[in-house]
């Protein structure tokens, strides 16, 4: 008797799972690719959840987004670090931090477009229009940033310096 309920348990959950994992399927691209990592002209692509080539091997210089669902960050072959849509649409050119894009903080990532800074959310989306010369990420819900500034070279990294730093809230008001 108790094998047959542990049994008909069993393929209760079974049947459950398998079912979960239907409803959940979504559309989503997979990071592939061609080489070691370490190897210089690695190159990477983006397949389907069935398993078709969505974005061929080498089309961009490299691909940072491991699991495409709703945007991408890749790097185009002039070197610049930008974000696309499914359709490679490029929607904004994401800010480079130290070896690669900049980093989500607190929900939200640096963007640059026509040499100003602005934030994207993890799902693409532009909540803060570039609009600050400098800008850092986010800490505490605010950003330390400004609408002048100049950069100064030390060694191999960069320091702002400005005389009108402000703060702003993740809607991208100033906070008095």
């Amino acid at each position: 008797m108790r094998i047959k309920y542990f049994s008909l348990n069993l393929l209760m959950v079974f049947v459950l799972l398998i079912g979960c994992n239907i409803e959940q399927k979504q559309d989503y691209f997979i990071k592939i690719i061609d080489g070691d990592f370490d190897e210089v002209g690695v190159e990477s692509g983006y397949i389907n959840s069935s398993g078709d080539t969505v974005i061929s091997l080498g089309k961009y210089y490299y691909c940072y987004t491991d699991t495409f669902r709703n945007y991408a960050i890749v790097i185009d072959h002039k070197g610049i670090c930008i974000a696309i849509d499914k359709n490679e649409k490029e929607l904004f050119e994401v800010y480079w931090y130290d070896n690669g894009p900049d980093y989500i903080a607190e929900g939200l990532f640096r963007i640059i477009k026509d040499g100003k800074i602005g934030y994207a959310n993890k799902d693409g989306e532009i909540v803060i229009k570039p609009q600050f010369y400098c800008a850092f990420p986010f800490n505490n819900g605010k950003a330390k940033v400004s609408l002048e500034c100049s950069s100064v070279e030390e060694g191999e990294h960069i320091r702002w310096e400005s005389d009108n730093w402000f703060f702003i809230d993740k809607s991208g008001q100033e906070i008095k």
